[in-house]
């Protein structure tokens, strides 16, 4: 209780917190949709895609948030368009993009200012780095993208499990897949500065991996994702705090605890219900 009434005492650590706290529930709750939809690795092309466009907008003197949240978004857009085609299969469209986008990044950095202290925060993360501004574009996107989610949540849990049912039944399931899509970029942008590029599909699929080790239902899993991301996220920095560790990786660690922690709970409870059916 000391070291976190210690931490809470640097306004830095104050809005690591705020924004990450957010940022993680966002990403937990979209995750669950993607999961289930077999995009889960739409995070990690989509973070590729807005490393590339930090690293151009670096080089160029331009805004990096303001230039890379419309470019993620439309590269959003392009993916589903192109598997919804279905010319190329997700995996592949996603390894295509991620790939040219993170190839664009790497160019354009060592073509102009070098690997600065800018891009490698983009590239690994640096969430004590976070701005009073930062935190405040965090706290205005991630109220709208959980607003959002709440507002279409039947839409989404329809789209997720059955997109041919959910078009029968009048649901525009294009608008509803690049709505998820498009939060989904939002979200991605706005974790690169605390997670960076190689972590922040970690935020994404973690959570829905683990509380579906318990829950069954779309609900449960839901609430359960949103706690779990939050609970790991605080354990994480804690401990980075304490260790002298990297923040996202030591939130990445206690999320992969997590994990194992609900498995080894879903083995126990399996393992009743056979002795149970037993008896």
């Amino acid at each position: 209780m000391g070291v976190i009434m210690e931490m809470l005492s640097y306004p830095f650590l104050v809005r690591a917190f705020v924004g990450g706290i957010l940022i993680s529930i966002c990403a937990a709750l979209l995750g669950v949709s993607l999961v289930l939809k077999r995009y889960s690795m739409i995070g990690d092309g989509l973070s590729h895609v807005s490393f590339g466009a930090l690293s151009v907008a670096v080089a160029a003197g331009w805004a990096p948030l303001f230039v890379s949240m419309p470019v993620v978004v439309l590269a959003a857009f392009f993916l589903l368009r192109i598997t919804e085609n279905g010319k190329v299969k997700s995996d592949a469209a996603i390894a295509m993009i991620s790939a040219s986008a993170l190839a664009t990044g790497i160019v354009a950095t060592s073509l102009t200012t070098g690997m600065t202290t800018d891009v490698s925060s983009y590239m690994f993360g640096s969430i004590l780095a976070m701005s009073p501004r930062d935190v405040k574009l965090s706290a205005m996107l991630s109220a709208v993208v959980l607003g959002l989610f709440v507002f279409c949540y039947n839409k989404i849990f329809a789209v997720t499990f059955d997109e041919s049912f959910a078009r029968a039944a009048g649901v525009n399931v294009s608008f509803y897949n690049i709505l998820i899509a498009v939060l989904t970029a939002v979200t991605i942008v706005l974790g690169m500065r605390m997670m960076g590029a190689m972590l922040i599909s970690s935020l994404i699929i973690f959570p829905t991996l683990t509380s579906m080790r318990v829950f069954k239902s779309f609900r449960g899993v839901v609430l359960s994702s949103g706690i779990v991301a939050a609970v790991c996220f605080c354990i994480g920095m804690t401990a980075s705090y304490r260790f002298s560790t990297p923040a996202g990786a030591s939130v990445v660690l206690v999320n992969l605890a997590a994990f194992s922690g609900f498995w080894a709970a879903e083995k126990g409870i399996q393992r009743k219900n056979k002795g149970e059916r037993r008896l």
